[in-house]
């Protein structure tokens, strides 16, 4: 039977461990979305930093054709040419020398930690398996990577956590100081943190987070899961910081909404993976790593990248004059098209409102703890849309400060 699924559906067929808005997206084009009822939404939110070349892009489903007319999937009993093609790409853009493929960020830090810790125990002996992480971080749901993440909410419940595990204060170097030590094998940090309330790194503290690891003989992992390919107006964050880590996690924009993960690494590190030490079934799948390898293609270009710092520019501007306005922020920032604007005491944690009344104008936009607004729109959304979407906003605010006037 043909039917149309309401909100209320979710209630009765899922699992309430999320709460969606009333509306229901349908159909999306660029950076536009149109609900079931035909009602127009611009996008400021990007999937939560994944739709990095915005709705249907044609590279995207040009790809996405073209391979599913001819392998869908194989297992990593075989290799397959889509995850070989994105795999020498993703090497010869960056640091890295050798690529794992996954299904999600979660997955890719899982298998960041695990490689970090074999590392630790097959040079330095199993005495060597502490991780140094810090608060306000998120790193997955996966358990070993919620109790890396410096948010105890998201342990709470659920039992006793992983061992061997500390956490620091972010953008401290001295706090990160007196954790690492001859037993830690890893540091692994969010150049920005996401979730944390979108929070960049300062050049000092990452660069003293890879001279810490280098003095301890740990391995520095850089979270860039929600920051890189494009975020920041470079391929990856730590492009535009000039700090190089030992691992790099990748997920969200690197299928442009598709499922992917990776984890990128050095052959000195790769090496310690031998056969039988970690897997995934559908790691590298051929449809994904087509699609993978179109959205890389796609958005590491200078038009692409360059682009990322004038609209940039432009919402800043646009939140700066509805700051000055409404008197709401406390604080702008973020690096590219990943940014927050916190609220100040006068809202407080008025994040939902905001969001709620953002749909009930037809801007959709994302939260980073009740406290702070998110951004994280697709790399090329038009200026046409940037404008639109800033004056949709400024109405949902009006309404809110009027609320709590």
């Amino acid at each position: 039977m043909d039917w149309t699924p309401t909100r209320d559906d979710f209630n009765t067929y899922m699992l309430p461990n999320y709460n969606p808005q009333a509306v229901i997206p349908a159909r999306g084009e660029g950076s536009r979305l149109w609900d079931q009822d035909g009602r127009e939404f611009v996008d400021f939110a990007g999937g939560i930093a994944v739709n990095a070349l915005g709705h249907a892009h044609p590279a995207l489903v040009d790809a996405l054709k073209t391979q599913g007319e001819q392998l869908w999937h194989l297992s990593n009993v075989y290799a397959n040419e889509p995850a070989l093609r994105l795999a020498r790409t993703l090497v010869e853009a960056t640091f890295a020398d050798k690529a794992f493929f996954c299904n999600s960020g979660g997955e890719a830090n899982e298998a960041a930690l695990k490689l970090a810790r074999r590392y630790g125990h097959d040079h330095y002996g199993p005495a060597k398996d502490k991780i140094v992480s810090f608060r306000q971080s998120f790193h997955g749901r996966t358990w070993f990577t919620v109790s890396v993440g410096g948010q105890p909410k998201y342990t709470e419940g659920f039992g006793p956590i992983p061992g061997g595990i500390v956490h620091g204060t972010y953008n401290d170097l001295d706090s990160a100081r007196e954790l690492v030590d001859e037993h830690t094998c890893a540091i692994i940090v969010e150049p920005m943190q996401g979730e944390g309330g979108v929070t960049p790194g300062t050049p000092e503290f990452l660069e003293g987070l890879r001279a810490l690891a280098d003095r301890h003989n740990a391995l520095l992992i850089f979270d860039e899961v929600q920051c890189g390919v494009g975020r920041t107006g470079h391929l990856y964050a730590y492009m535009h910081y000039g700090v190089t880590p030992d691992i790099l996690t990748s997920a969200k924009a690197l299928g442009g909404g598709f499922p992917i993960g990776a984890m990128l690494t050095t052959d000195k590190v790769a090496e310690v993976f031998v056969v039988g030490t970690h897997g995934s079934t559908y790691g590298g799948n051929p449809l994904a790593c087509a699609v993978g390898r179109a959205a890389v293609d796609t958005i590491n270009t200078p038009e692409v990248l360059d682009g990322v710092a004038q609209r940039h520019a432009l919402f800043r501007e646009h939140l700066e004059a509805i700051n000055a306005r409404y008197d709401c922020f406390a604080d702008i920032r973020g690096l590219g098209l990943l940014m927050g604007a916190a609220f100040n005491d006068r809202f407080g944690d008025a994040g939902r409102d905001v969001l709620a009344a953002g749909i009930d104008e037809g801007v959709m936009l994302l939260v980073a703890g009740p406290g702070v607004l998110r951004f994280a729109p697709s790399l090329i959304i038009p200026e046409a849309d940037i404008v639109e979407g800033m004056a949709r906003l400024e109405r949902a605010i009006a309404d809110v400060a009027e609320r709590i006037r």
